[in-house]
């Protein structure tokens, strides 16, 4: 699919590319291809004047495929954390391209970012001015989003660190370990996207329509150093869910220490009785006290003192 958006307009406008005479509007501000046939590709690369990378190629991880300049043109890939929100949260490469004061962008995802950007834009016209300011808006809009998922993430640490440490969590760890394995995937990958578009970031201040502004230039400086903020505190996450990682397996442990030693007590304490149980029990003609009225509460009654007293000497060791 192949949309543009133009200045003051607020909305993206789907293209017919089959046209041979289509060209570009001349306020035209932002060029969006949503998972672009090769006609859609051909049809923007003639209108933009640059060779748009494909999809194998946005999706390679040297920096100097991700962030170069060419004909003019700045061509900046970054990777998106998308689907934090369900099952399989994953990175996916966004191709940002800055040529001749106007905004290209090739991506084969819908991150959330740019459906609130482009849900800014319809309210607010004046969000969208030119190329640049859609461009630095989608920044924006990432990182706050990459923000969000943070804080939810962090909120989800904390609960986990209350059910690990509760004193009535019963053992069931099981869905606590996934849940810090879904946590630790979701930071990780945030992580990865923080890091990737600081350096499109850092990449960005080089192109001649973000130096050559004041405003430009401070609204970026802003963004590195919220970057730079979440990253940080995406390092201190990744700390506290390792943390929380180890304690879970120790109380794992501790647990089942405690189970094998309650049942090492017991088989300890039930010695002396099945001992006593089984000497009686013996199939012999004359066992002492075998045919006496007060042999079986004898046998019992020494039961019940053989097992008093490990009991006894159990607990004062402090082992029960």
């Amino acid at each position: 699919m192949l949309r543009v958006l133009r200045s003051g307009d607020g909305s993206l406008h789907e293209v017919d590319e089959r046209d041979p005479a289509w060209a570009l509007p001349s306020d035209t501000a932002w060029v969006d291809l949503v998972s672009p046939t090769r006609e859609e590709e051909l049809a923007a690369e003639t209108a933009l004047g640059v060779q748009l990378p494909t999809r194998e190629e946005m999706a390679e991880i040297e920096v100097s495929s991700r962030l170069y300049q060419e004909d003019g043109a700045h061509f900046m890939t970054a990777f998106v954390l998308v689907g934090a929100d369900g099952e399989e949260p994953a990175l996916a490469p966004i191709t940002f391209v800055l040529a001749k004061g106007r905004l290209a962008t090739i991506r084969y995802v819908e991150p959330r970012a740019f459906v609130a950007y482009i849900a800014q834009a319809a309210r607010d016209v004046d969000v969208c001015t030119g190329g640049t300011s859609a461009f630095l808006g989608l920044l924006d809009a990432l990182v706050d989003r990459l923000a969000d998922i943070l804080e939810t993430a962090s909120a989800d640490v904390d609960g986990i660190s209350g059910e690990i440490f509760s004193r009535d969590r019963r053992g069931a760890f099981k869905p606590i370990l996934r849940r810090l394995g879904r946590s630790q995937a979701i930071t990780a990958k945030a992580r990865s996207s923080l890091v990737s578009l600081a350096r499109l970031v850092s990449f960005a201040s080089l192109a001649d329509d973000i130096a050559s502004l004041k405003g430009n230039r401070e609204r970026l400086r802003s963004l590195q150093r919220d970057i730079q903020s979440l990253t940080d505190h995406s390092a201190y996450l990744t700390e506290n869910l390792t943390f929380l990682l180890d304690s879970a397996t120790a109380l794992i442990n501790t647990d089942q220490n405690e189970i094998m030693k309650v049942f090492s007590i017991w088989a300890v304490v039930l010695m002396p009785p099945t001992l006593i149980a089984s000497v009686f029990g013996m199939n012999f003609t004359h066992i002492p006290g075998a045919e006496q009225p007060f042999g079986f509460a004898v046998a019992l009654l020494a039961m019940i003192g053989t097992m008093a007293v490990a009991l006894w000497w159990f607990r004062r060791k402090g082992w029960l």
